[in-house]
């Protein structure tokens, strides 16, 4: 009988027998959100701060509530989604805080919860060698 440390390193044995088998799978690639999705959230979530309607309210918390299980969102934007969720809410007088305890989060919504993957810095691009010394001016003098 073989077993499953001499047919796994130790350390995806140990890892194998700790999870029961089930770490060996890769976990499944999970896409960012879209933009168009959290835009959506973003305009649904100031309407129901401006409007104070069920419909708009209903409407933002069942676009926050999947995504407080995305696994790729950082915990920053979870922070945000929270914070519309508990807040989505029709009330009785639609004061200033009300809207504003809303509206806030909602428009930062699209600047935290953005995917790191689409930003391309410019530090990152190669740089031409600088292969003669130039003067000030850029004149390639000496």
């Amino acid at each position: 009988m073989v077993s499953l440390r001499q047919l796994l390193p130790l350390p995806l044995a140990a890892a194998a027998v700790l999870s029961g088998g089930a770490g060996l799978a890769a976990d499944p690639y999970v896409p960012f959100p879209s933009e168009e999705s959290l835009k959506e959230l973003q305009l649904i979530t100031i309407s129901c701060a401006r409007d104070n309607s069920a419909a708009s309210c209903s409407r933002s918390r069942e676009l926050a509530d999947p995504l407080m299980d995305h696994p790729r969102l950082p915990a920053s934007c979870k922070d945000l989604l929270w914070s519309i969720l508990e807040k989505a809410k029709p009330a009785s007088s639609n004061s200033y805080q009300r809207r504003e305890a809303l509206s806030d989060p909602a428009q930062r919504l699209l600047l935290v919860c953005r995917s790191l993957e689409l930003a391309k810095p410019e530090a990152n691009q190669p740089q031409a060698p600088d292969s003669q010394k130039k003067s000030g001016f850029g004149f390639g003098g000496s």
